[in-house]
């Protein structure tokens, strides 16, 4: 019987320590925008996140010229589920990116305007990322417009 409840015990203790530890409820969502200035390079910064990365790739899906980053902002913020939701003036669409490898991995593309948006606006609104151009608001969440208020 002593045996027993000994193999018990250690076939607990050796599946307690195999599992990985998780941490949640997680939130990491930013709770306001952050507006970058690509610099000449073609490089967005924002030392407040310590995130960096190279914005020509976008501009060139956005607009398809390759120089269309000189002397532009990008707006960008983070869900509560970690995507990165990023469109500027003038585009089309709102870019929602997942962190990879070094990288940016692109989850999906929303199209919110066939002209493009004038000066646009993120805000967090749990459990979507609210999209203000002028009177138009987007409720977004990372597979697309959830809720659109006009």
């Amino acid at each position: 019987m002593k045996i027993l409840k000994y193999v018990i015990i250690m076939t607990a203790a050796v599946l307690a320590g195999c599992s990985s530890l998780r941490l949640s409820p997680a939130d990491f969502s930013w709770p306001v925008e952050s507006v970058i200035r690509v610099d000449d390079n073609g490089m967005a910064k924002e030392d407040r996140y310590a995130l960096s990365f190279n914005a020509k790739p976008l501009y060139f899906e956005e607009t398809g010229d390759s120089l269309a980053y000189l002397d532009r902002d990008l707006r960008v913020i983070r869900d509560t589920l970690g995507y990165y939701y990023i469109t500027g003036n003038k585009f089309k669409n709102v870019y929602v990116f997942t962190m990879g490898d070094g990288a940016f991995n692109l989850y999906n593309e929303i199209q919110v305007s066939e002209t493009g948006i004038a000066n646009p606006v993120f805000n967090q609104r749990p459990p979507y990322v609210e999209l203000i151009e002028g009177d138009n608001q987007y409720c977004l969440s990372n597979s697309g417009i959830e809720k659109e208020k006009k």
